[in-house]
């Protein structure tokens, strides 16, 4: 099954929760929706399922017009990060409800459930109630109906966010693998880019209700249609610095001056945003070419194999990925690097003008 939605939108009261949302979900294709909270993902969700009706707008499901017919008339399936599960059933008839409901036959439910509990880990648990189970079980039950409903629209809201780490990797190469070869259309909702790369696919990443760009996950990220979807589609922040081109010359916010190198070069006059990821930064040259700067640390997180540095430029407050424990204290001025072939160049309508791998463009 494909969906497809054409200029939805959804207005409540006098909030815009959607804003003219039009993109098309092919069959077997995993789509990710990214975006902080409050960014539009779950009233996306509810209305391709079917739970609310948009104000304006059609969504098609096969080329059919299904806008404003219920969920209960639909072939979906639904998992919220608040998992939901019927609290009197035991985990084994949790999962077998959606079956039980369709009439299948009890040999086809007892496989398809056991199947599926092997997947996520709950086998042990099949005769439990919920209310026996951790929040983590309980999200894997519910993990678990969705999958043996063998819906043709699935729909999952930050599904994974309180699983622990191990059955999190697991799940994000298992889940997009077992839905996509019944031709299902799997969408799945994440304030996580490190998320949404892992799991690949395709990516709309959302800010306020609007979609600011979709396609290939990879290509979202590596170019970015504009500032707002580079800074969607980066954790920590994407590095920002306000510059003016002219005759030459880069002159900074602060009145220092950079030379033009890199993407820079062949660019015309004006003013542009220089973005720069925290893993594009460095506090050791890491080629000739790189732009030395001199910026003033605020604070350093330590991860163990890595160190998050805070630091404060022109006005700006950097962050900059740097590998290994760095002992560095606030009020410690650094030498940061800036790789000007690793630039992200955002006109001033905030525009991609030049990435890496993408020669500037005129």
């Amino acid at each position: 099954m494909s969906v497809e939605l054409v200029e939805v939108s959804k207005v409540v009261g006098s909030e815009t929760h959607i804003r003219s949302v039009s993109m098309k979900l092919e069959a077997g294709s995993l789509n990710i929706l990214l975006g902080p909270t409050l960014s539009g993902k779950t009233s996306l969700m509810r209305l391709m399922a079917g739970l609310d009706e948009p104000t304006s707008g059609r969504i098609f499901a096969n080329d059919r017009d299904v806008t404003g017919i219920p969920v209960r008339k639909r072939d979906v399936a639904m998992v919220y990060q608040q998992f939901i599960n019927y609290p009197t059933l035991t985990v084994y008839e949790n999962i077998a409800s959606p079956l039980r409901v369709a009439k299948r036959p009890k040999a086809e439910i007892d496989s398809k459930v056991k199947e599926a509990a092997d997947l996520l880990k709950i086998t042990a648990m099949l005769d439990r109630t919920p209310l026996e189970l951790s929040g983590g079980q309980q999200q894997r039950t519910a993990l678990a109906r969705a999958l043996v409903k063998g819906a043709e629209l699935v729909l999952l809201d930050e599904p994974l966010a309180n699983l622990d780490y191990k059955l999190r990797e697991e799940l994000r190469e298992e889940l997009p693998r077992v839905f996509s070869e019944s031709g299902t259309v799997l969408v799945y909702a994440t304030t996580e880019p490190t998320e949404a790369l892992l799991l690949g696919g395709n990516t709309a990443t959302l800010h306020e209700g609007s979609v600011t760009q979709f396609g290939p996950t990879l290509d979202v990220y590596r170019r970015p249609h504009d500032l707002l979807t580079a800074q969607v589609f980066s954790d920590p922040p994407m590095n920002l610095m306000q510059v003016q081109l002219a005759g030459g010359q880069l002159q900074l916010a602060d009145g220092q001056h950079m030379p033009v190198a890199g993407l820079l070069q062949g660019l015309p006059d004006g003013r542009y945003t220089l973005g720069m990821r925290p893993n594009h930064l460095a506090l050791e040259r890491p080629t000739e070419g790189a732009v030395e700067v001199t910026a003033e640390v605020t604070v350093t997180e330590i991860t163990g194999s890595e160190s998050f540095v805070h630091v404060g430029f022109a006005g700006e407050r950097w962050v900059v990925l740097a590998h290994g424990v760095r002992d560095l204290s606030a009020g410690d001025r650094v030498p940061v690097y800036i790789d000007a072939e690793r630039l992200f160049i955002f006109d001033a309508e905030q525009r991609l003008k030049a990435a890496p791998g993408l020669q500037a463009a005129a």
